[in-house]
């Protein structure tokens, strides 16, 4: 495998990081936004750099190569055949789940915590939410069936679903997809699922499956939204699609983006077919990256007082149980100790935070260290 730089500190302080800039004039290393601070994969950087020499940047229109190298990529990697027409291309992810709960007629269900946006889209788009609290046992982070069904009211139309689950962690198993394609099919739920994450799967031998894949019963039913901007640390570019194989949902769906909407402009365009097609080895040099920084960071908080966590399965975010630190607000008690984490209350769980462990080593491990120190001053 290439050798490439995950060790690098780069910089970005006062410039035009958001992830920084929210510190700025303070000694707080920020380990909040789903923002990396690596690089941009170098096949990634060369695609962009030939396109801005090429120096008209007038509006684009998704290319052959591009939606070959996209749907080469999800039948390479996932064995999921997409035909070309069940693409829907985004500005972003976000907007995407906002699109859905505008476009399906009903309200809206999901389990928490979970990442910020299921919680706000569905009363942003004139919908009531149903959020129903994942089980928590001593294996992990589960689903509970029985408290989503009674959840359940004559007008819930669409599930919100992530995964792999953001902030929990969790790469749902084919038992897991399976059963919860049966409730879907059974209360004759539309999906939005959010499958950003599904490249990053850290445990070995473990493969995410989209749940569009799973039979053509479930593909009629899903909007799975994706995107190569966590992986390929390229979220300022605004690049995502839709893969929505239903015709009629599919059209529902445009029809709700019209007006509103702005295309993908050409450099996000740009970065992603360069991602999918030229990044296999520089993702695999990250997930070795990734799982290495997982596991010092769930070493380190084993041996904190008043803090605890499950295992991560996928992404590059530790879910942290701080409650046992007994003080009012976890996040701003290690931002006063210089690290800045995610405020578990935006994720419908308050006395947890969450951790991006997506940098370099010495980045991550300075960061714990202020952590241990913020642990053992409380106690």
């Amino acid at each position: 495998m290439p050798a490439f730089d995950f060790s690098t500190v780069f910089e970005r302080r006062g410039g035009d990081s958001l992830k920084w800039n929210k510190y700025a004039g303070r000694d707080v290393l920020p380990l909040w936004v789903a923002d990396m601070d690596f690089a941009a994969p170098p096949a990634v950087l060369a695609a962009l750099e030939r396109r801005i020499a090429q120096g008209c940047l007038g509006y684009p229109v998704p290319w052959p190569a591009l939606i070959d190298n996209v749907l080469g990529y999800l039948q390479r990697e996932y064995a999921w055949p997409v035909e070309p027409e069940w693409l829907v291309w985004l500005p972003g992810l976000v907007t995407g789940i906002n699109l859905a709960c505008r476009a399906v007629d009903g309200d809206v269900l999901t389990a928490t915590p979970v990442y910020p946006p299921f919680l706000s889209a569905p009363g942003l788009s004139g919908k009531k939410l149903a959020a129903v609290p994942l089980r928590l046992a001593e294996n992990g982070w589960g689903w509970d069936f029985a408290a989503i069904e009674a959840a359940l009211t004559a007008d819930t139309r669409l599930l919100l679903l992530c995964h792999p689950h953001n902030p929990v962690g969790r790469a749902w198993t084919a038992d897991e997809l399976a059963e919860l394609a049966i409730f879907c099919k059974r209360n004759d739920l539309l999906v939005c699922s959010d499958e950003i994450h599904c490249d990053l799967v850290l445990d070995a031998g473990r493969q995410h499956i989209p749940l569009a894949s799973i039979d053509s019963g479930m593909a009629s039913r899903c909007i799975t939204l994706m995107a190569p901007s966590k992986t390929y640390n390229i979220p300022g570019l605004g690049c995502a699609f839709a893969v929505i194989s239903d015709a009629a949902l599919r059209q529902h769906f445009c029809a709700v983006m019209r007006g509103i909407v702005p295309d993908v402009n050409v450099l996000g365009l740009t970065a992603a077919e360069a991602a999918y097609r030229d990044c296999a080895d520089w993702r695999l040099a990250l997930l070795e990256t990734l799982r290495g920084n997982r596991d010092v960071v769930e070493a380190a908080v084993a041996a904190m007082p008043g803090l605890r966590m499950t295992h991560v399965e996928a992404t590059y975010l530790a879910w942290i149980d701080a409650r046992g630190l007994g003080v009012d607000n976890p996040a701003a008690h290690f931002e006063t100790a210089g690290v800045g984490l995610s405020n578990g209350r935006d994720f419908g769980l308050p006395g947890w935070v969450r951790l991006n462990f997506g940098c370099p080593r010495t980045t991550l491990e300075s960061a714990l260290e202020r952590m241990i120190s913020a642990c053992s001053g409380v106690r």
